[in-house]
């Protein structure tokens, strides 16, 4: 069969949960591509300098940061984790609605602070789930579950550009003058040309004048996110969790942990709880969790070099993502800026396209054999880059292996350093904010080193970022294989201890 049958027996009776925390997954796909192509329709909508639309972005990761750590806080019952998805989501389709509202850049930055918790509590919740669920099979479905990112990234873009201004972001008739500065702000905001310029002197139109399309563009997405909230509440109603719906039946969740504890045997149920009880909370509980005291060091060291390695893949996509556009349009490379827009499309493109091919593959191979994989073909992709930096052709070839040897790398890493815990640490929390933190630090950080080096520190950048990310990788390796000789003895003591004990009974 294409499918093994036990993990498709599994799939079917968790495929409505599955499928939900997939959905949510798409809506925050589609928050976090959206805001590059229209960032130059939000400046004119809303009146600001360059300096002051920055701070969006900021607002947005800094609260995505702050909802990936404390998301963990909702998954203590089902009811608290659908609940937080539902209100999660819905916020998003709400927050799409008002951006065209927000003619002020501080209420648009709100907008989108509070659509960064949203997006940051959809992370951590939808993976911790799909662990809980279905814990050492859960590679396969993780990897579709990320894959729904990358769709979700793949057509935002594609739904806001047949409404993005070409030229200026003004109605009535424009001036040749005006036109020129909505190219050269275009140009100023992708990072081209900032040397030698100031935006600061140039007046942008008084707000009677403002008009711009992009509002149809946010409000379609507003639409298209709908049924991701209506979706999480069907499933809360389907498990008895709304608040008119009450029933003594057993909720399908729990029906469906009984019956895999059932198959791994009786024995495994004391080690259920304690997993339970013991990980997958907010990182502040997880730090002060006392299940966490005796552990060896290499429990943590785990745990900490899996975040590193992830803060620093995770700051390669987001780094790519938010400057390749600044490094296409500038020397040596100069491509016309209409050229140089696709990449980021094919960029994203290449992670969903990766992701899909990585469920298949996932079921084949152990993560660890395709993290090594994956993580070697950045490096190597990074290298070519900088080897081939003027070829144009190249750089779209290498935009599309770099997205598909880093799509896979989050979930890989995700299912690998939960099952060397036995799910009983907090991997998942600590994983996602530590990717969550890298991807904000590295595009404040590689941003500000383009800007003074220039456009080719952009992939030198990378290339240090990736080796670093392989070089913890090995630490990582190296502490799995520490902690796996801790088990072993710990094992061997509790079997030397438990035989003297059995021989005195049958004395």
């Amino acid at each position: 069969m294409l499918v093994d049958e036990r993990l498709w027996t599994l799939f079917k009776r968790n495929c409505q949960h599955t499928l939900t925390y997939w959905s949510v997954f798409f809506s925050f796909g589609l928050c976090i591509a959206f805001l590059g192509p229209t960032i130059l329709d939000l400046r004119c909508q809303t009146q600001s300098t360059l300096k002051e639309i920055t701070w969006v972005f900021f607002s947005q990761q800094f609260c995505l940061l702050i909802g990936s750590t404390i998301g963990g806080a909702f998954k203590k019952t089902l009811l608290c984790a659908l609940s937080a998805l539902f209100l999660s989501s819905l916020m998003i389709s709400v927050i799409f609605a008002i951006i065209p509202l927000c003619h002020n850049v501080l209420l648009l930055a709100v907008a989108m602070a509070v659509a960064g918790l949203a997006m940051g509590i959809i992370d951590t919740i939808a993976n911790i789930q799909l662990v809980k669920i279905y814990q050492k099979d859960s590679a396969v479905f993780l990897q579709a579950l990320h894959f729904f990112i990358g769709f979700g990234a793949l057509v935002s873009p594609l739904i806001a550009d047949p409404f993005l201004s070409e030229t200026n972001c003004v109605g009535g008739n424009m001036t040749e003058n005006m036109t020129e500065i909505m190219h050269h702000l275009r140009n100023t905001l992708s990072g081209a040309g900032g040397h030698s310029h100031n935006v600061s002197q140039y007046s942008l139109p008084t707000e009677g004048e403002v008009t711009t399309s992009v509002s149809y563009a946010f409000w379609i997405m507003a639409l298209i996110n709908l049924p991701v909230p209506i979706a999480v509440f069907v499933l809360m109603y389907r498990e008895r969790l709304v608040p008119w719906c009450g029933s003594s039946d057993p909720r399908l969740l729990d029906r469906d942990e009984l019956a895999l504890e059932t198959q791994g045997g009786a024995e495994q149920e004391p080690e259920d709880k304690d997993a339970d009880a013991g990980g997958h909370g907010d990182l502040f509980s997880c730090c002060q969790n006392d299940n966490l005291r005796g552990l060896p060091p290499s429990f943590f060291g785990i745990h900490i070099l899996g975040g590193l390695v992830l803060f620093m893949t995770d700051g390669i996509v987001g780094a790519y993502a938010g400057f390749v556009y600044t490094y296409a349009v500038s020397p040596p490379m100069a491509l016309a800026h209409k050229t140089a827009g696709y990449l980021a499309s094919v960029f994203w493109a290449a992670i969903t396209a990766g992701r899909l091919v990585s469920i298949p593959l996932s079921y084949r191979f152990p993560p660890v054999r395709l993290l090594t994989v994956n993580l070697a073909g950045v490096i190597t992709t990074v290298l070519l880059l900088l080897i081939f930096y003027t070829s144009s052709v190249f750089l779209f070839v290498g935009t599309s292996l770099l997205g598909l040897f880093l799509s896979s790398i989050f979930p890989c890493m995700l299912a690998y350093t939960e099952d060397i815990l036995e799910y009983q640490g907090c991997a998942t929390t600590v994983l996602v904010t530590s990717a969550g933190m890298g991807e904000m630090v590295m595009q404040v950080l590689v941003g500000s080193v383009i800007h003074s080096e220039g456009s080719y520190s952009f992939l030198l950048c990378g290339m240090i970022i990736g080796c670093i990310g392989f070089i913890l990788f090995f630490g990582l390796l190296l502490f799995h294989r520490m902690h796996k000789n801790y088990l072993t003895g710990t094992s061997k003591k509790t079997a030397m201890v438990e035989e003297p004990v059995t021989d005195c009974v049958k004395q």
